[in-house]
């Protein structure tokens, strides 16, 4: 687990040796950052990405923008949320493991607090309206803010002609024929590959450079965190008794493995066990538990705690619903989120080596396009939702188009969204100022209105 300090005796850094601009903050600084992002990533992971970028790239300049689309680029290759991951690896930066885990963490709890909060209304007493009057707002300005990562990542990502049509084409893949994305990464990847990556994009190429970190460091490191995803699982195993904690713990860490593309990929790998061969939720529950992670912040992984609190809920018998359910959350977040410390503090060292391999590099800066086309994706498919009350996919052939009924179109999002552009774009204003302005117009709009 050696931090960023060891690396830089290796010339693993070269270029945050040589850019002046570059700034180290504190630990104290950083942390509150990373509290600010947690408490302020609303909107999924293309949002997320883009307040981080703005955050520590833009603001603060704590990563330069090669920095930071390569460990995008690495993040997106992993199992589970890229963007709770790219900040873990971002800490790690600053400041080692420690900085790793208290960005990590600082990402997931605020969101994971306001989800087991919900989750335990809804287990109560059902839906709420007041939720949706307080999220109208933030839902409208959350559309903004992916337009806006939309833009500033285009703009650096898309430098070569192959780079559009890289992105296009995984937006056409994603958009329209609702192929894997998993597919996609490994198709561009093996494209960048081959086609290696030209001069006048490499880093250092320095034929000294290394990887600064060794075989030994990193069987430790996976040793270490694989004992610490596990040992409790295991010990939960053996005390949990006839309660579904042990089952849930078990089918939550294989999820951790297998789930590439984000919290719409696990819908699609949760749903079959969790609602026909285990009965814990129903479909419609299912997309409940989204739809609450979608107007909160954090990861929208965090569906996972919603359904690990509700199966725990019912579990618990009249006498332990609210003891079980929590249980039923903490275990759900353990074995979802542990084991991102896993990949990214084992990789985290070989990202910029990785980088400065031209074909290695050339597969990163594929992927990096197709960033582009997930996030074009994203906000079309987002803003649709958002806008519209009914949206169907209609399929024609091999292709999949999306179709809002135009009656359900709610003028108040439009509105609030015009409203939002109009601050963030043209007048700059930050993220939590507006998000704050358009949530609480956005209730008074819902209550008077209707």
């Amino acid at each position: 687990m050696t931090g960023p300090r060891h690396l830089h005796r290796h010339r693993l850094w070269p270029e945050t040796m040589t850019n002046t601009s570059q700034q180290t903050p504190t630990l104290g600084d950083a942390t509150r950052v990373w509290a600010k992002i947690g408490v302020l990533s609303f909107g999924g992971p293309a949002a997320q990405i883009a307040l981080m970028h703005r955050e520590i790239v833009e603001a603060r300049h704590w990563l330069s923008e090669k920095q930071y689309l390569n460990a995008l680029s690495f993040c997106m290759l992993l199992p589970g949320p890229e963007a709770m991951q790219l900040a873990t690896y971002a800490g790690w930066r600053l400041h080692g493991v420690a900085g790793g885990l208290i960005a990590g963490l600082l990402f997931v709890l605020p969101g994971a607090a306001v989800v087991l909060a919900l989750a335990a209304i809804y287990a109560a007493f059902g839906d709420v309206p007041l939720v949706h009057a307080l999220f109208l707002g933030v839902k409208a300005a959350v559309v903004v803010v992916v337009l806006e990562a939309l833009l500033r990542v285009s703009k650096r990502a898309l430098r070569r002609a192959e780079h559009w049509l890289v992105a296009a084409l995984a937006f056409i893949g994603i958009f329209f024929l609702a192929l894997p994305y998993p597919l996609i990464i490994a198709v561009a990847a093996l494209y960048g590959f081959l086609r290696g990556s030209p001069a006048d994009e490499a880093g250092d190429s320095s034929p000294h450079q290394t990887v600064g970190h060794s075989l030994s460091g990193t069987l430790a490191t996976v040793c270490i965190w694989l004992a610490v995803w596990w040992v409790p699982l295991l010990v939960l195993n053996q005390v949990g008794g006839d309660t579904l904690l042990p089952q849930i713990g078990a089918f939550f860490s294989k999820l951790a493995v297998v789930t590439f593309g984000g919290a719409y990929a696990v819908l699609a790998y949760m749903g079959q066990d969790v609602v026909n061969q285990f009965g814990w939720l129903t479909a419609g529950e299912m997309m409940d538990g989204l739809g609450l992670a979608e107007t909160t912040p954090g990861p929208l992984i965090l569906v996972t705690e919603f359904v690990g609190f509700i199966a725990a809920w019912r579990d618990g018998g009249p006498d332990h619903h609210m003891a079980m359910g929590m249980a039923g959350a903490a275990v759900t977040l353990w074995a979802t989120f542990v084991p991102c410390f896993l990949w990214i503090f084992t990789g985290a060292p070989y990202i910029d080596w990785i980088s400065n391999q031209p074909r290695l590099r050339g597969a990163l800066s594929a992927i990096t396009a197709v960033v582009v086309g997930v996030i074009l994706n994203l906000t079309i498919w987002f803003a649709l939702h958002v806008f519209f009350g009914s949206v169907t996919a209609q399929q024609v052939g091999i292709v999949t188009l999306w179709s809002p009924a135009p009656e359900t179109l709610d003028w108040r999002v439009v509105l609030l969204t015009g409203m939002c552009a109009v601050l963030m774009l043209r007048f700059h204003v930050g993220i939590s100022k507006v998000l704050v302005l358009s949530s609480l117009l956005g209730a008074g709009l819902m209550f008077v209105a209707g």
